[in-house]
């Protein structure tokens, strides 16, 4: 059941309405004309609004602008009379979800008010959705506090507060769509909405129409009319990934529009404005790129007026922890009624592995954990193979070092490795002697023949 405002000259057709709304289970109040049905709306704050356009004082554009100014929510269903649609018209861009010209059934009344609940509860639905994307991507819920990544959320938190146009630079996998999310959700637009295209995917006769929509009959296929993307993220932002992938007849249209801040959809002549931030993406190297002619200089500089680089997941090692606590919690890693946890082996493991894959090979690995480890602590065997091999080998080759010509000392390279155990172990000794492959005893013997307290 919903409250409806019923608002009309005619007393008739007011009761008739009434009547056949109420037989559908809904509260109904009524007013005679605008003013008494704004001051009904400010008491009893009903779900839609069903109104004529033409009333004594105020009518019913007026009311809907008033009502809209007070509760942008509210739903509206329009009644006119014949030959004054145009008004009807106008009703609709103003926010009116809906009208009806007169003489209309009783059906079409119970559709219309339908229609607009529909409406209404789907912009209930999308304003919390987007309350819990605002709370999901604030910059401190993003797992990251390696300085690499304090400076990143510097620079976005910054530029957020903006509009400047964002490039942001990184390899697959390192979380570039999730930064653009953070810089939306975190700036004024947040309330508008985040439109990713992935650039890549999308066939080269397809992209203009993609991004900048087409008229009916464009070409074979285009049936109707249709809004590109730039017009869909009007208001909020628009997320061009894979920016680089884009060819270069289509270069020369995108740099037009972030110039004049205007479309031409394909089949069309009239420019629209379009009001959309554009935040951009790739993994390649646009300087190269740039200095062999694949990507245009002058576009290249529209882009890049803030650059913000994604650091790889190598070079910030010290989130490796937080990042695999955070994706174990995520996907529900539990054995029995204990919450699973990594132990320091595979933990070490991890942290030797130089993942080409960023976070995202990092999840997959830790779902996959999660999906078949048997008991509670996840060990070094549980994890891909790739990973350990990969690991390992890396181990060894981070060790090898250039010997001198002159020769060396090993008992000097043997009490050096100790020293550099210990210190990585904070001095436990246990925990170093994991490290080196030898037992506690052994490490301790050896301590004590080079003196080392």
């Amino acid at each position: 059941m919903a409250a409806i405002l019923l608002v009309d000259d005619d007393e008739s057709l007011r009761e008739v309405m009434k009547y056949h709304l109420e037989q559908d289970g809904h509260e109904v109040l009524t007013a005679e004309n605008g003013r008494a049905g704004f001051e009904l709306f400010t008491k009893h704050g009903p779900d839609v609004v069903v109104s004529d356009i033409v009333m004594p004082e105020i009518g019913g554009v007026e009311l809907l602008k008033r009502i809209k100014d007070v509760s942008s929510d509210t739903m509206f269903v329009m009644i006119t009379a014949h030959g004054s649609v145009e008004s009807a018209v106008e009703a609709m861009r103003l926010g009116a979800c809906d009208y009806l010209e007169k003489p209309f059934a009783a059906d079409a009344l119970k559709m219309s008010v339908k229609k607009a609940l529909r409406v209404a509860n789907l912009e209930k639905e999308n304003k919390y959705l987007r309350g819990v994307a605002i709370d999901k991507y604030r910059f401190g819920n993003i797992v990251g506090a390696s300085e690499a990544m304090k400076r990143v959320f510097e620079t976005a938190a910054r530029v957020a507060e903006r509009n400047a146009t964002v490039l942001i630079l990184g390899e697959s996998g390192s979380g570039k769509e999730l930064l653009a999310k953070a810089i939306h959700f975190n700036s004024r637009r947040k309330d508008g909405p985040f439109i990713p295209v992935n650039v890549s995917a999308i066939p080269g006769q397809l992209i203009d129409s993609e991004l900048f929509g087409h008229e009916k009959g464009a070409f074979t296929g285009a049936v109707t009319r249709h809004a590109g993307a730039f017009e869909r993220a009007s208001g909020g932002t628009i997320f061009l990934d894979e920016i680089a992938e884009m060819p270069a007849e289509h270069q020369v249209r995108l740099l037009r529009v972030l110039q004049e801040k205007e479309i031409v959809r394909v089949g069309g002549e009239k420019s629209e404005q379009v009001n959309a931030r554009v935040i951009a993406a790739t993994n390649r190297d646009l300087d190269d790129m740039v200095r062999s002619g694949q990507f245009r200089q002058d576009l290249y500089f529209r882009l890049s007026v803030v650059p913000i680089e994604m650091p790889p997941l190598r070079r910030r090692a010290d989130d490796i922890p937080s990042l695999v606590a955070h994706f174990l919690e995520k996907h529900g890693a539990e054995s029995g009624s204990e919450r699973m946890k990594m132990s320091p082996e595979a933990m070490d493991v991890l942290m030797k592995y130089d993942w080409p894959g960023n976070v995202r090979e990092l999840e997959n690995a830790i779902e996959r954990c999660a999906a078949i480890t048997a008991g509670p602590v996840i060990a070094p065997e549980d994890l891909p193979e790739k990973i350990r091999q990969g690991a390992a080998a890396l181990g060894l080759k981070a060790f090898r070092f250039e010997l001198p010509e002159g020769g060396i000392v090993l008992e000097d390279v043997e009490k050096t490795l100790i020293q550099a155990a210990l210190e990585k172990n904070n001095n436990n000794q246990s925990a170093a002697a994991r490290y080196l492959g030898i037992t506690r005893n052994t490490l301790l013997y050896r301590m004590d023949k080079f003196n080392l307290k």
